[in-house]
């Protein structure tokens, strides 16, 4: 398993060692001893997954403390750009946003630690994607950051104007008016 740090601390791309022969690969997409031996400890309790369909645009999305996740996300299936924004107000890199292409391919993940919003875009014809998290949710601790916020920039891999988004995502504001606690 190697991980490649990001240039925001603590924002981990996790790529696991792909064992492939003619039959096919295997590989570890979680081991709590593999990441407890790189000093990564986490009590994951809960998976989540979702489908979507080319064009969907989901997030950007955090709970707040006490309920504040870290999650392990990953491509089962299509390709997705995952995004990530930093929300920790004393941190240097408060308000930059990262973005990495995940796909069934790569097998690549991104390690989002709690005080992050999180998001992704389905760049393929569909998309399965799965998180681990530790933290169950809590819908009075969830906040939003609008997905189109223009200082953060971020590039989803298509045109916005044709994106699929909830009701809910739409509405959500932008960072400087979020009711983040971090």
């Amino acid at each position: 398993m190697n991980i490649e740090k990001t240039f925001i601390k603590d924002l981990l791309i996790v790529e696991p060692t792909v064992f492939g022969d003619e039959r096919g690969y295997f590989f570890e997409s979680y081991s709590k001893t593999k990441f407890e031996d790189l000093e990564i400890d986490i009590d994951f309790v809960q998976d989540n997954q979702s489908f979507s369909k080319k064009g969907t645009l989901r997030g950007l999305h955090y709970q707040n403390p006490p309920f504040a996740q870290t999650k392990l996300v990953r491509v089962l299936e299509g390709e997705i750009i995952d995004v990530a924004v930093d929300l920790r107000k004393d941190s240097p890199t408060y308000g930059k946003a990262f973005s990495v292409l995940l796909s069934a391919e790569n097998k690549k993940q991104l390690l989002v630690p709690e005080g992050f919003a999180h998001g992704f875009s389905v760049i393929s014809e569909t998309a399965s994607v799965m998180y681990k998290c530790d933290q169950f949710y809590n819908k009075a601790s969830e906040g939003g950051i609008k997905y189109d916020d223009p200082s953060l920039n971020i590039d989803w891999g298509m045109n916005l104007d044709d994106a699929i988004v909830s009701e809910k995502d739409q509405i959500l504001p932008f960072i400087e008016n979020c009711n983040s606690l971090f």
